[in-house]
């Protein structure tokens, strides 16, 4: 009863969150994929000049090193496989990541990110960079807003006020975020933006009581990304589907994990693809490994690279 409960509440909360992000929005707007990685799309690569990643730690390449658990921006993010696909179509793609390690949608806006950076603000970094290159191919890549809600949960289970402080401040921010790229990009930039797989299906390896909080995760999980299509589908923006390729919402079927113990397919992944399964120090912790990583990357290159997208190249 209690969990039925909050998946009401959850619901609830993202009906109210998505009515007001549209209507901030309106004025300014004009599958599953289990073992996926980046393929060699050949010919159908398509031609950019630069690559723009912008974001949160994801977008950095954020890991902690395998043997003391100290993380650090590395070369193994996504966007630097996404970034070495482009350019087998151009060899001279230059690739600039601004994202930054603990990024939030109102830091990203108006500055304020954890990790030292260059810039005082990612946006005004970004549109810059967009202004500077407005006549050339562009292809922008964002992943914001798993900040807001990541200190929402814990072992006693989901603070529904921070969720909702959290996911308003997604639904008034990334509108924005959205409309000023748009306005200082030029014909030829391409953006793309994603949804997050959920790190707190371990939970479901420590009892009863946490696959119970499991199973919450994956509702707010849920509503967590329908508010981030809903946003990104409102100003046109394509949506690289993670939460599906990590099979997020999928409990069944049961896989191995270890030679002797099973587990749903969606904690299988969580703990094979990120490091929140790893022993101390280097987890539990919510970021992708380079496996992970690179199925983000293929995830982004199913949008990127699909032939629809094509056509003015």
């Amino acid at each position: 009863m209690r969990q039925k409960r909050r998946l009401l509440l959850l619901t609830a909360i993202l009906a109210t969150v998505v009515a007001g992000a549209g209507s901030a929005s309106a004025a300014t707007v004009s599958t599953q994929t289990a073992g996926a990685t980046p393929q060699n799309h050949g010919p159908s690569v398509p031609h950019y000049d630069y690559y723009l990643a912008l974001g949160d730690s994801l977008g950095a390449g954020w890991q902690p090193d395998p043997v003391t658990g100290v993380g650090a921006i590395t070369g193994q993010g996504y966007a630097s496989d996404i970034a070495a696909d482009l350019k087998k179509a151009n060899p001279h793609l230059q690739f600039t990541d601004l994202a930054c390690p603990g990024e939030t949608t109102t830091t990203m806006l108006n500055g304020g990110c954890a990790y030292p950076e260059t810039y005082h603000s990612q946006i005004a970094a970004a549109t810059a960079f967009l202004a500077a290159h407005h006549g050339s191919r562009v292809l922008v890549t964002l992943d914001i807003g798993a900040n807001n809600i990541d200190g929402c949960m814990s072992a006693s289970g989901i603070d529904t006020a921070c969720v909702t402080s959290g996911l308003t401040a997604v639904g008034s921010d990334l509108p924005k975020i959205l409309s000023r790229l748009k306005s200082a990009g030029g014909r030829g930039t391409s953006i793309f933006g994603m949804n997050y797989y959920d790190p707190f299906l371990a939970e479901w390896l420590t009892g009863t009581t946490g696959e119970g909080l499991a199973t919450t995760s994956v509702a707010l999980s849920a509503v967590f990304n329908g508010l981030l299509k809903t946003v990104y589908t409102l100003h046109g923006i394509p949506v690289a589907d993670v939460s599906g390729t990590f099979d997020t919402a999928d409990f069944t079927p049961l896989v191995l994990l270890t030679s002797t113990l099973k587990v749903p397919l969606n904690v299988a992944k969580i703990c094979q693809w990120t490091w929140m399964c790893a022993p101390a120090p280097v987890g539990p912790n919510i970021h992708a490994n380079a496996t992970g990583y690179s199925q983000m990357a293929g995830a982004f290159e199913k949008v990127i690279f699909s032939p629809t997208r094509l056509w003015w190249w």
